[in-house]
């Protein structure tokens, strides 16, 4: 039998816990040194989606989404083949959850591009959302050309856990790609993680995450840890930044076995 005095200072501990965490600052997990090394990715993009991919979005129509916080009918604008994000909607996520996969995705930083740091073209793809907001496990989109910040929250980055390995970004007003492995968190009845999440990222055909393992889902605020889900939806964030909203287009999905 646990006696109370046990439960007291578990209970005293949690306390302690929480109030820590409420303590500590956004700066005390960003990280400015050292700077990946800027590359000059190839020229071309992707092309048409494989046979069995799933098509997020082919240019048409949001039909395989909906607004994250209720559900309801996503509410960006889709117009000339682009998905382009509204703010004032919030996020989006897949009808369809999903465990491991295979995502490729294009986005595009609007030319007139304004802003800097992280309040210049800032977005991101959850690529498990297992909550409202920002819950899940993010990889960030931002505008890194030639716009210094964090470097654990530049584009590429697994936000506020890994910087690229390089910064392969394009200009403003260019299309880019990421095509990414996804390996989801595997928990243990008990709901401790028995594997973490791992991740591998081309960002224009350029390596920049290797296999990586998340220590937990994103925060903006202190550190990462994991809590048990199943499979989930990938979210397109509507960051709150002022500048100009970024656009979307060829987002395909091809779901991939467990890993052994």
């Amino acid at each position: 039998m646990i006696s109370k005095v046990a439960v007291l200072v578990a209970a005293l501990a949690s306390l302690w816990a929480v109030g820590a965490q409420a303590q500590l600052l956004p700066q005390d997990t960003e990280v400015w040194k050292p700077e990946p090394l800027v590359v000059t990715p190839a020229a071309q993009l992707g092309g048409a989606p494989p046979s069995d991919a799933i098509v997020l979005f082919g240019g048409k129509d949001l039909g395989e989404w909906v607004t994250s916080k209720d559900k309801s009918p996503a509410g960006w604008s889709v117009a000339d083949g682009l998905l382009t994000v509204n703010k004032a909607a919030g996020n989006i996520e897949t009808k369809r959850s999903f465990r491991d996969f295979q995502l490729h995705i294009e986005w595009r930083v609007p030319a007139n591009i304004s802003g800097t740091g992280q309040g210049r073209g800032n977005s991101g793809v959850f690529l498990a959302s297992t909550g409202r907001g920002d819950a899940g496990y993010e990889l960030q989109i931002l505008d890194s050309y030639a716009n210094p910040t964090y470097v654990n929250g530049q584009a590429a980055s697994i936000y506020k856990q890994r910087p690229p390995l390089v910064n392969a970004s394009r200009k403003p007003g260019e299309w880019q790609t990421y095509d990414v492995i996804w390996r989801a968190p595997v928990f243990g009845a008990d709901g401790v993680v028995a594997k973490p999440a791992r991740v591998s990222v081309l960002h224009n055909g350029v390596l920049v995450q290797d296999n990586f393992a998340l220590a937990g889902e994103t925060v903006y605020i202190g550190q990462p840890a994991y809590r048990p889900h199943g499979a989930a939806p990938i979210k397109l964030q509507a960051h709150g930044d002022r500048s100009e909203p970024i656009s979307f287009r060829n987002i395909w999905v091809r779901e991939l076995p467990p890993s052994v």
